[in-house]
């Protein structure tokens, strides 16, 4: 199975679905978005692809989203993709990519969704996530 994922090593939440993939014996194609963007063109075949609202891409924590005002709803879908073309920061993560469908993997056991059951995984924080 190929397998994308849009990743951010400094995200736990990130490097908890990028173990339970490599889990499940599969090693994907790792995309670093902040130091390479997946630009407009992807955010906009991504969003369609997982059916979710612009909005559910967007990241508030750690991010401009504040100052930029975007909780405002004056901001149409085009601009708020503008704005994580601009700021790949405000893209939420991680988002993964495979044959069984893409989803923004937020909790990281999401991602079972794509996978199957993988067994037991043990995230970094020690939170036991069962098999399926």
């Amino acid at each position: 199975m190929s397998i994308t994922i849009y990743h951010n090593p400094k995200c736990g939440t990130s490097r908890n679905t990028l173990a339970m993939i490599r889990q499940a014996g599969i090693e994907p194609e790792v995309i670093e978005y902040l130091k390479t963007p997946p630009g407009r063109e992807k955010l906009v075949e991504l969003i369609a692809a997982m059916d979710i609202p612009v909005r559910d891409l967007l990241r508030q924590k750690g991010t401009p989203y504040d100052e930029l005002g975007l909780g405002e709803d004056k901001w149409t879908d085009d601009q708020l993709i503008d704005f994580m073309v601009e700021h790949p920061i405000l893209m939420n993560r991680p988002v993964v990519v495979s044959e069984h469908g893409t989803a923004l993997c937020r909790p990281s056991e999401k991602v079972l969704d794509l996978l199957g059951d993988i067994g037991t995984f043990t995230k970094e924080d020690g939170e036991v996530v069962p098999g399926r």
